[in-house]
């Protein structure tokens, strides 16, 4: 039958306000993405992408997190290893023949506001020539002090203020079976009989230091197949001996890698993990480590998939440190940045174009000081976060992709990266934001005399006794959790806030400020006798938590979409069936 001319002019009005609605909601949604207006941002927030229709398929694909539980980071427990300053960045020093170069380093390092540096302690740079022998012999025949230009290093931290995270890898060939310039040596007490004779030579100026580098991907394992146990047994043994030399020692694990890969000699970093915890690896680091990079996506995407590089892939790691009883250690990024390769200035056949991502140089200076902030704001449980690198002695390897990540040029002028992150890190209001932190966190000022000591019941067995301690936080509620004999006297905002008696128990939890709104605020305490401060709480509400509740809402409305379609799909058939 036909329909009659009434019902088919219906049905033509039926679909002409739809189309007039999606026209109606599509247009100004176009121009605000071509615009950068608010929905532009929005979608840059939650994506990390810049160009729309990048946006448009970010936001679909963000809606799929709705899909799969989200990684247990637990941002609410205390966490040690966390309470230091962020800001660090990776140096070849020993690669510098001159020592004011070096010195010139380690200066522009430190006026840009950076914390941390992470130096490479070369083992065949150090003992080359066989076991024990720490004479340079390749140059001279008479030999020289190998460990002469690692004492400046360690000297050029100290006078500059700087704290160095030690690197140990790259054995010597006297070591080496395997083929491959990184192989793990044949005898791993050799190694391991390396790292505490490094420890042992700068016990009490280092105490920070990393065990191997990257065990999880080729060439870093040698010429064979990565091997997750095999490392484990060499950062065990290596962990056991740095902590002879120094119980106070800070022992991080090989940095993982990114990869999904699969293959032998390159493993997905959440298989290599869990398979070294199944081998008994959790009790062998004080923090994990891990690299940060941010590969075709900027800082602000929050975009969570087991096989997806980008930022955010931290948070699957911490959750298997969660999942595998250690919620209480810290994970520190030692590599993070974008690669500025999209630049006139990089050759057409550079090798490995796209292995790191692609931005432009202007991206890659605006997204590092985003990434130090989203890690401060979002991420409690995160320790040090090292910039992949600062400069290569000379431009011999330009046709390599990774060389130009550098922040200055060999000539040691200025990139774009090296001013920005300069201009953040000296700007930089040291602020607490949602987490559990440690009474001597690098955002927490003290006075002169405070003192980190051993107290029973402290979180962490250390809490500081301060006569005044002050900081700014971030968050809905403030609380801290102290002891004392005379009563604590806070102020908030620079205004008399209260005064809070001790407890009767020995250790007190005060709430010194609340809100229903999230809101800035900076905070003094002070005692008429010193007091002991064990951690201060800040609770908030974040972006990943809105995700979290964004999450069934979207599904809902995705579903709404569908059956939209789907019965605008059903009237058009049975339009054209009539």
């Amino acid at each position: 039958m036909n329909p009659t001319p009434v019902h088919s002019r219906r049905r033509w009005r039926v679909l002409l306000v739809l189309c007039l609605a999606a026209l109606a909601f599509s247009v100004p949604l176009a121009l605000d993405l071509a615009n950068r207006g608010l929905a532009w941002h929005a979608f840059w927030s939650l994506t990390g992408e810049e160009r729309p229709l990048a946006q448009l398929r970010g936001m679909v694909e963000l809606f799929g997190n709705a899909t799969r539980l989200p990684p247990d980071t637990r941002p609410d427990v205390p966490v040690n290893g966390a309470s230091v300053s962020p800001f660090g960045v990776n140096t070849f020093l020993e690669q510098e023949v001159e020592p004011e170069k070096r010195e010139q380093i380690v200066r522009m390092i430190a006026d840009a506001g950076f914390d941390w540096i992470r130096q490479q302690f070369v083992w065949e740079d150090i003992e080359i020539h066989g076991r024990g022998d720490f004479t340079d012999r390749r140059n001279d025949p008479n030999g020289v002090d190998a460990w002469a230009k690692y004492d400046q290093i360690v000297d050029l931290a100290d006078q500059y203020g700087l704290s160095v995270l030690g690197r140990l890898d790259n054995p010597p060939a006297w070591a080496q079976t395997t083929p491959g310039n990184f192989a793990p040596p044949a005898d791993v007490q050799d190694f391991v009989n390396f790292a505490a004779a490094t420890a042992e030579r700068y016990k009490g100026r280092i105490t920070t230091w990393q065990v191997w580098n990257e065990p999880n991907i080729y060439p870093e394992w040698g010429e064979q197949a990565v091997n997750p146990e095999a490392y484990t047994e060499l950062l065990c043994r290596t962990y056991d001996a740095l902590k002879a030399v120094d119980p106070n020692i800070t022992v991080l694990s090989g940095a993982l890698s990114p990869t999904v890969a699969l293959t032998g000699r390159d493993l997905s970093d959440l298989i290599f993990l869990q398979r070294m915890y199944d081998a008994g690896a959790g009790a062998c680091f004080d923090a994990l480590a891990v690299q940060g990079y941010g590969f075709f996506s900027g800082p602000t995407d929050h975009r969570l998939r087991p096989f997806t590089l980008n930022f955010s892939r931290p948070q699957y790691l911490r959750d298997a440190m969660v999942a595998n009883g250690d919620a209480a250690k810290s994970v520190w990024i030692t590599e993070a940045a974008w690669n500025p390769i999209d630049s006139p200035e990089v050759p057409d056949d550079v090798s490995g174009r796209e292995n790191y991502g692609v931005v432009t140089p202007e991206q890659a200076a605006a997204y590092m000081p985003l990434a130090y902030q989203r890690a401060q704001e979002e991420w409690p449980w995160l320790g040090v976060m090292t910039y992949w690198f600062f400069k290569r002695p000379a431009d011999y390897e330009r046709d390599q992709s990774w060389y130009y990540f550098r922040m200055v040029e060999p000539d040691f002028t200025p990139l774009p990266i090296y001013d920005s992150l300069k201009a953040y890190l000296t700007g930089l209001e040291p602020t607490l934001y949602r987490g559990v932190h440690q009474a001597e966190d690098w955002a927490v000022t003290l006075n002169e005399a405070a003192a980190l000591e051993p107290v029973d019941g402290a979180q962490f067995d250390e809490a500081v006794r301060a006569s005044n301690a002050a900081f700014t936080a971030q968050g809905r509620s403030v609380s801290v959790r102290w002891q004392g004999d005379s009563p604590l006297v806070v102020m908030v905002d620079g205004q008399p806030a209260a005064e809070y008696a001790p407890g009767e128990a020995s250790w007190t939890e005060t709430t010194i400020a609340s809100s229903l709104l999230s809101g800035q605020h900076t905070v003094t305490l002070t005692s008429a006798s010193p007091f002991l401060l064990d951690q201060i709480t800040v609770a908030d509400f974040t972006l990943d938590d809105a995700i979290r509740l964004m999450n069934p809402a979207a599904l809902a409305l995705a579903a709404v979409g569908l059956a939209v379609l789907a019965l605008i799909q059903w009237r058009a058939w049975r339009w054209r069936r009539r």
